[in-house]
């Protein structure tokens, strides 16, 4: 019996010291860098969650924001050192061609993906891919849809679930200014391109020509450029759209312009919900159905992946592996998903949640409560999303569009054709 109780002490002593034992595990310490104060919010949260489901491997976890210059800038200087990078680190998609320069420091994340490789929606992990490779992780779709004030255009007897491609849209434009000639169906950008992207994308067209990886080619002097430039200047010369103050609706006076109740729609991407929640305010709450987009013929993709940020592990750091770990858990599992949408307010990549209407349909998530319609029902309606390559000249291309061609045909009306013939030859000056 003595021997039976010693026993008995010696296994509980055991079991005690390794319940101590686990219960003190030193946190792993790892560091991520972004561009977006939202991002570290959702980062921390996951976390928490990791650390609530992995307490053997829990972490503590620094997040840094930084400018989205200084933070690029030092991740490339980090890379090409070998030294300094943190452990995570968010890439905005633009940026992302350069990051790629310094690949032999990222990991390859693909091997820790797993079954989500089929779950996330492929044209968006192609953004962020190299020779095969998967190397970032992304937060979103970035799909792009079409906001519309439907009181306003049902003031004016416009239904807008009958529009559904750009004539629709322009003649519901000009019922529109028929009965308020001091509103606008929509804007022209100058400082972006998030609408010709759609446009150019629709007719299978791109600004580059990524054929030959290596070696990508602008293609400004398209048809498909020139016809979604004439459609715009359309629009101005009908009085039916307008410049959009600061150039595009995702800036402080894009977002103020749009709190004036003046536009009955606004073409961007889903991201674009969180700003209504989160800075254009109350007052449009109940206003904006999200909708398709219109297209040029019926049939044509309805939306486009547009903006996005993927998440990398750099590889010259020890803790590397568990880095991935908790980036795929933090970016690619339904969880992720789940908060993704319901604390960012982003179309996740992971396409599990989009049919669970528990969670899509939730009546207490604040974008549920704020838009007429459901941003999921309206993602499933689409008939395609495609997707829009970023290479190393895209930066080139996008500053020339940004700061000259747009100026040019849309406020000085140049003449569409000879301006981006014009263009076609300054940009492939500065490239090649």
């Amino acid at each position: 019996m003595k021997k039976f109780l010693a026993l008995v002490l010696a296994v509980c002593m055991m079991l005690s010291l390794t319940s101590i034992a686990s219960a003190e595990v030193t946190p792993t310490k790892l560091t991520l860098w972004t561009f977006i104060s939202q991002h570290d919010a959702y980062y921390y949260s996951m976390a928490d969650a990791w650390n609530a489901e992995h307490p053997d491997q829990p972490i503590a976890l620094e997040c840094v924001t930084l400018g989205y210059d200084e933070m690029h800038n030092k991740l490339k200087v980090a890379l090409q050192s070998g030294a300094g990078a943190p452990d995570i680190c968010d890439v905005e998609v633009g940026q992302f061609p350069n990051i790629l320069a310094y690949s032999d420091h990222l990991v390859e994340l693909e091997s820790y993906m797993g079954d989500y490789m089929n779950q996330l929606v492929k044209s968006r992990l192609d953004l962020y891919s190299k020779g095969g490779h998967l190397y970032g992780i992304p937060y979103h779709i970035g799909a792009t849809v079409t906001f519309y004030n439907v009181p306003m255009l049902e003031a004016a007897g416009i239904d807008y679930t009958t529009i559904k491609t750009w004539d629709d849209w322009y003649n519901a434009g000009l019922k529109l200014k028929a009965s308020n000639p001091n509103v606008y169906m929509g804007n022209v950008e100058t400082s972006t391109q998030w609408q010709t992207s759609l446009m150019i994308t629709q007719q299978d067209s791109a600004f580059v020509d990524n054929s030959d990886e290596a070696n990508p080619k602008p293609t400004i002097n398209t048809p498909a450029m020139l016809k979604a430039v004439q459609t715009q200047q359309s629009w101005l010369d009908a009085g039916i759209a307008m410049v959009c103050p600061g150039g595009q609706v995702d800036t402080e006076e894009g977002k103020a312009w749009v709190a004036t109740n003046v536009c009955a729609s606004i073409t961007m991407p889903l991201w674009y919900m969180s700003r209504f929640t989160g800075e254009i305010g109350d007052a449009e709450k109940g206003v904006y159905a999200i909708s398709t987009c219109p297209v040029f013929e019926v049939g044509q993709s309805q939306s486009v992946g547009l903006g996005g940020t993927g998440t990398v592990v750099v590889k010259d750091n020890e803790n590397y592996d568990l880095a991935a770990q908790f980036d795929v858990y933090a970016k690619a599992t339904k969880a992720a998903a789940v908060k993704i949408w319901s604390e960012l307010g982003f179309d996740p990549c992971n396409m599990e949640v989009w049919t669970d209407t528990a969670v899509t349909h939730d009546p207490t998530n604040k974008f549920n409560q704020y838009f007429l319609t459901n941003a999921f029902d309206t993602l499933l309606a689409i008939n395609v999303i495609k997707g829009v390559a970023s290479t190393a000249i895209n930066p080139t291309i996008n500053t020339y569009l940004d700061t000259t061609l747009w100026n040019e045909v849309y406020v000085d009306h140049a003449d569409a054709a000879t301006a981006l013939e014009e263009a076609q030859t300054a940009i492939e000056g500065e490239i090649f």
